[in-house]
């Protein structure tokens, strides 16, 4: 184990293949086997790509036309869904592997980076699950390393002056700071951060000369190449989706009223020690401020070896996101992955430490990748696991199928004529697993009954099937009566109650609304709430 540092240095290029190629055999594997039902957002960007727009309303489009790709390859089928998830990690550790061993040059780093980014659970999740931060991570690693290329001069020897600034990474940065903009507006945190950086170093006077003027021509086409299409879509929709955004991170709306709570900032805790693993979160956070101190400083003993440059993007990539997001969390509702952009840098700052402590022979040094390849093991074979329900995070991604089917069942037995039977619930993420598992893969719609905005009602109701006959599903066994759901419809059953499974065991259970005769009404909130 102590001669693990020379081998990595010895022989990059193959232990890099072997870790990046195991880690996606075995992300193929698992969506082949069908160990998981698409998670619910997930159905969702599906539902999307049957509707291609310019932009969506939480999101932007990049997320439905790559699955539009994939499922034009595969069918729509969750393989298909989720194929982009696994070719999205590819690519992200082709280049965290290129940036620090070629660009860097430090090549066992980038193999323990590679090993830590396959260990952590954010990760592992975004390589099966195709969700806006698959791409959005692949979109920042490519202009994160373009930056730093960006901010050195020309080698030395070429015929141009050897102080003037780069050209074509300033080019790699605006297309992916756009196509990032495009997956996520979190994207637009890069251009502050780009600054930060460029600032840093010019207290050591390390910037090549035009650096600003191509920055900011990088980042406006970026702007310009990823807004464009979300701003024509919202100029055309009363600007909901940027609405829903700030109303999301409590800029507005009844959020925006609470300046300090102290309730949300434990759970964001929580999310963020499950989705980086504790040991690995405090690598991250000892690499990240010994950085930072070294940038600060100017001066003493780099503990990981890095130079000025690397330390100085590295920390600011990773501290400010960070700590901004748990600070904020204080104010609203942060969601756990809202921090995942920090943890490009962070995996890279952990792989730089946990070189470092490796090199140092301790006795725990074999306890972390152990267990980390029990965290890697154990959710691929996830299914073997016997965790209680209420404990297993996969549970509520299981039992779809089989909802699917009794739908179509009841379809067929308790209605007149099944041809007239349209699908409908009350929440975003219910209508969409139901238009995804429903056999045939019907338009199904979402009822604006006690909710926010959605997707679904910038399209059309079903006002043109009166006289239809519904199935109306909600999520778990609930017996009360929706007074706007009797509206719409002559007669409306009790209420029946399914349990789901999942390859024989019990999973998510429903309850299934027969509704007969809709008349055309179609309940919407005037008020519009986002």
């Amino acid at each position: 184990m102590s001669s693990l540092n020379d081998s990595f240095n010895k022989q990059p290029v193959l232990w890099a293949a072997a870790i990046i190629f195991i880690s996606t055999f075995a992300r193929l594997w698992f969506l082949g086997t069908g160990q998981l039902n698409l998670v619910q957002d997930e159905a969702q960007y599906w539902d999307w790509t049957r509707h291609m727009q310019l932009t969506y309303y939480s999101k932007g489009p990049l997320i439905a036309w790559i699955i539009g790709l994939w499922t034009s390859v595969f069918g729509n089928t969750e393989f298909g869904v989720r194929f982009g998830s696994v070719v999205g990690l590819f690519l992200t550790q082709i280049v965290l592997y290129l940036g620090m061993a070629k660009m860097w040059k430090r090549p066992i780093a980038a193999i323990w980076t590679l090993i830590i980014f396959n260990a952590m659970p954010v990760y592992l999740a975004l390589g099966i699950l195709m969700t806006t931060d698959n791409p959005f991570i692949l979109c920042w690693s490519c202009a994160f390393f373009a930056l730093y290329k960006a901010s050195l001069p020309h080698e030395p020897g070429i015929e141009r002056d050897s102080n003037e600034s780069r050209t074509k990474p300033f080019w790699v940065i605006a297309v992916f700071f756009g196509l990032g903009i495009l997956a996520k507006y979190t994207m637009l945190g890069f251009a502050g951060l780009s600054v930060m950086y460029g600032l840093l170093l010019m207290r050591r006077e390390r910037l090549p000369r035009g650096f600003w003027r191509k920055l900011m021509l990088a980042l406006g086409g970026g702007i310009f190449l990823g807004f464009l299409p979300t701003l024509i879509w919202n100029m055309q929709n009363n600007f909901v989706g940027y609405k829903h955004v700030l109303f999301l991170i409590g800029a507005s709306g009844s959020k925006a009223s609470h300046l300090l709570r102290f309730d949300r900032f434990l759970p964001f805790l929580g999310e963020q020690v499950g989705m980086a693993t504790p040991w690995w979160l405090a690598f991250m956070f000892i690499g990240g401020f010994a950085s930072l101190f070294f940038v600060l400083k100017g001066k003493g003993r780099n503990l990981m070896n890095l130079s000025y440059r690397q330390s100085a993007l590295l920390s600011v990539f990773f501290l400010p996101v960070w700590i901004f997001f748990f600070m904020w969390s204080f104010h609203a509702k942060v969601l756990g992955n809202w921090a995942v952009i920090s943890y490009v840098s962070g995996v890279m700052i952990a792989g730089f430490a946990f070189e470092s402590f490796w090199a140092r022979r301790g006795r725990m040094r074999s306890l972390w990748l152990a267990l980390s390849l029990v965290i890697f093991v154990v959710l691929h074979f996830q299914n073997l696991v016997p965790l209680p329900d209420n404990l297993n995070p996969t549970h509520r991604l299981k039992g779809w199928t089989d909802l699917g089917q009794q739908v179509v069942e009841l379809e067929k037995t308790q209605f007149k004529d099944p041809s007239k039977v349209f699908v409908m619930s009350d929440e975003y993420d219910m209508t969409a697993a139901l238009a995804f598992y429903v056999p045939g893969q019907p338009r199904t719609y979402c009822a604006w009954i006690d909710r926010r905005m959605n997707q679904y009602d910038m399209w059309p109701g079903p006002e043109d099937k009166i006289g239809w006959d519904c199935i109306y599903v909600i999520k778990k066994f609930n017996d009360t009566p929706n007074k706007e759901m009797e509206k719409m419809f002559k007669r409306v059953s009790s209420p029946i109650f399914i349990q789901t499974t999942f390859r024989g065991k019990p999973s998510r259970k429903f309850t299934v609304y027969l509704c007969y005769g809709y008349n055309g009404y179609w309940p919407h909130d005037p008020r519009l709430r986002f």
